[in-house]
């Protein structure tokens, strides 16, 4: 990658031009531009994420890792295209006053007539959608599990503050245990009398599990604890018996339901990579994770 100090927008496009003409390729199939907004701190882990995200969606990938912002605005930057990633990629290192105006340097950067996707892998603003940069996207990825402070407060704030277009990996994690319950009950429509999720303490999935089966189903749903990892439990009370999904070493589920026999089920905690390409697979309104962010509220508010 060339590395660019104290430069500005139209060098790193540039830099971006001149990278594709040296490799043979000036275009690169790109689908999207995604921005990544993180401190020095998280920044390795997530550009890691990332380059193994963009296997499946080739993006030009900028990611802005932001320092301190007192003193003058310093630009430095590192460009290039290939070492693993599938599109082009810029590491924006702001220092300064230029912090604060961070969209600045993004703006003229973005892909255009594509698709854009901002994610915070951390600490996110608590409106994403009017945070300058987060204007700029139609997908906007938080986290609420990798808040540095408290997670539980993160996801009410998230939930409060929904917006078409807002998602979190929070919600994104329970994707597998939705399908599995939605088709239990596809195979045995049983009527559900009641339920309960059993998980770690802290567990942002978990509440966001709560809330999705309390929406769909209109029974009251428990939220107990366990040691982890993750979530461990679901239970659908019935008068025929329990359909139960139980999964206490964070890969391999049981699934029980009244009247046949106990099954394994593959329900592995998925890496960080395979959440963030899940949730770029899809850029349109989520209206199921809408109701669930509104249904938490009313339970927890």
């Amino acid at each position: 990658m060339t590395e660019l100090l104290n430069t500005n927008s139209a060098q790193i496009a540039a830099e971006f031009v001149r990278s594709r003409t040296k490799a043979g390729s000036p275009a690169m199939g790109m689908v999207m531009t995604l921005v990544i907004v993180v401190d020095e701190e998280h920044a390795h882990d997530a550009l890691a994420a990332a380059r193994q995200a963009s296997r499946e969606h080739p993006a030009r990938v900028l990611a802005i890792i932001l320092g301190d912002a007192r003193g003058a605005a310093v630009v430095n930057a590192q460009v290039g295209i290939g070492d693993d990633w599938t599109g082009e990629t810029a590491i924006i290192r702001l220092k300064g006053e230029v912090v604060r105006h961070s969209e600045s340097v993004v703006l003229p950067l973005l892909l255009p007539d594509s698709p854009v996707a901002v994610w915070w892998p951390n600490d996110p603003p608590s409106d994403p959608a009017a945070d300058p940069l987060g204007a700029l996207a139609q997908r906007r990825i938080t986290d609420a599990a990798a808040a540095t402070r408290s997670k539980t407060r993160a996801m009410h704030t998230q939930c409060a503050s929904y917006t078409k277009g807002n998602t979190d990996l929070a919600w994104t994690r329970i994707t597998p245990w939705r399908a599995l319950l939605a088709a239990a009950l596809d195979q045995q429509p049983l009527k559900v009398r009641r339920a309960s999720v059993t998980a770690e303490r802290i567990s942002p999935s978990a509440d966001l599990l709560q809330a999705w089966l309390n929406d769909r189903l209109r029974v009251p749903v428990d939220r107990e604890n366990s040691a982890g990892p993750g979530i461990t439990e679901v239970v659908l009370e019935t008068q025929e018996g329990p359909i139960r999904i139980s999964r206490k070493d964070g890969r391999l589920a049981t699934f029980s339901s009244p009247d046949r026999p106990d099954r394994p089920v593959a329900l592995r905690r998925r890496d960080l990579p395979d959440l963030l390409a899940e949730e770029l697979r899809r850029l349109d309104e989520d209206d199921v994770y809408q109701a669930t962010a509104k249904r938490l509220l009313k339970m927890h508010p």
